[in-house]
């Protein structure tokens, strides 16, 4: 039986999120280049991410450094039509390419901001049940923790190491999911 990240993979094609040059090597399972020294994450990647996330139906959601918006679509499926899925880049330039690709889902339940410098996440919507960071940090961000829900789970790339973090009753827990490597968190 195919699992729920799978099933979004499939109802959300990669090659919609990239410019018309990279469709192509859109079943290439590496990152690509997305212009502005961003890239749209490798799929194996992003996937791995997704499954320690556990999105549920009905969550809300923060997805940090949305790029060309396929993260913030696939959380939007993973969500469905009861859910809200807030993703915030900082390039202007990409904030406009991950609309204009989030348009074509058909999920107006997901939307795209223009992330402010200088502070992480979006404070302003914040409790989320889940955050998905897809930057690199040297140090686990405090200000993205606090913008996390009583049970939330944010999965985030910190110096190297994959870190899921879950907020529970007794404080903050945080365990290591292997070495991944990603663009810098600014």
């Amino acid at each position: 039986m195919e699992d729920r990240v799978s099933a979004a993979f499939d109802a959300t094609p990669r090659a919609g999120f990239l410019p018309r040059a990279a469709r192509l090597r859109a079943r290439f399972d590496g990152p690509i280049q997305i212009g502005l020294g961003q890239t749209n994450s490798q799929p194996r990647t992003v996937a791995a991410m997704l499954r320690l996330l556990e999105v549920r139906e009905g969550d809300r959601v923060l997805d940090v450094g949305s790029g060309s918006g396929w993260t913030t679509a696939l959380l939007a499926q993973l969500t469905g039509p009861f859910g809200e899925v807030v993703g915030v880049e900082l390039e202007p330039t990409l904030v406009e390419f991950g609309r204009r690709n989030l348009a074509r889902t058909g999920r107006p339940w997901a939307r795209i901001e223009q992330a402010v410098p200088g502070r992480l996440g979006w404070p302003d919507g914040a409790p989320y049940d889940r955050i998905l960071v897809s930057a690199e940090p040297r140090h686990l961000p405090q200000q993205l923790v606090d913008q996390l829900a009583g049970d939330g789970r944010m999965v985030i790339p910190v110096s190297g190491t994959m870190l899921l973090v879950v907020r529970t009753p007794m404080g903050t827990e945080v365990t290591e999911h292997g070495g991944y490597r990603f663009v810098p968190l600014r």
